[in-house]
């Protein structure tokens, strides 16, 4: 707003008639405050009591802090299992995790490590220029092992609805792979 509008609303509050546009401008400053309260209300996408996505969970939490709630991985690995075909993964890493065009599960070479809060991040935030906003690299991860395979893993963060989903799938994979299960 500029001085002429400010100037012009201060010389209606001393009036005792208000000029025409008074109105217009009740109505506009009730906009502009609805709209900027229906901002603050929704935040970051999440509302007060609203479940994360993992997306939103992967970049808000501090690294090395996601752990997986299941001790027992083979107890929800055919959960997993169903989850990771569900979600087509297998079009990249194979039908038994084997691989194809992308990274073979079963491979003893982790390429980014695999401890529960890399793996959990992996998938959510994805890599290279399919993480948007660079966020797996940002967070500090860089490729410790070398593989044949070099494209970047989707982010599947906000396609998949919650944690426990990914963690799912990550005790199938380790359910798999031995060389994955964390010391």
């Amino acid at each position: 707003m500029n001085r002429f509008y400010l100037h012009r609303f201060w010389l209606a509050q001393r009036s005792s008639t208000p000029p025409r546009w008074s109105n217009q401008w009740a109505e506009t400053v009730g906009f502009v405050i609805a709209f900027t309260l229906s901002v603050l209300a929704t935040g970051n996408g999440t509302a007060a009591g609203e479940p994360m996505t993992p997306f939103q969970r992967a970049v808000s939490t501090p690294k090395g802090m996601l752990k997986s709630p299941y001790q027992n991985t083979t107890s929800v690995a055919d959960e997993g299992l169903e989850i990771y075909r569900s979600l087509d993964c297998n079009g990249c890493h194979g039908g038994g995790g084997g691989g194809g065009m992308a990274a073979p599960l079963t491979n003893q070479i982790w390429i980014y490590g695999k401890d529960d809060d890399t793996l959990f991040r992996l998938i959510a935030l994805g890599t290279g220029s399919l993480s948007p906003g660079d966020a797996f690299r940002k967070q500090g991860y860089t490729r410790k092992g070398s593989e044949a395979v070099v494209g970047p893993m989707p982010p599947y963060g906000k396609i998949i609805e919650t944690d426990e989903t990914i963690w799912k799938i990550i005790a199938w994979i380790r359910s798999i792979n031995p060389s994955a299960t964390v010391e």
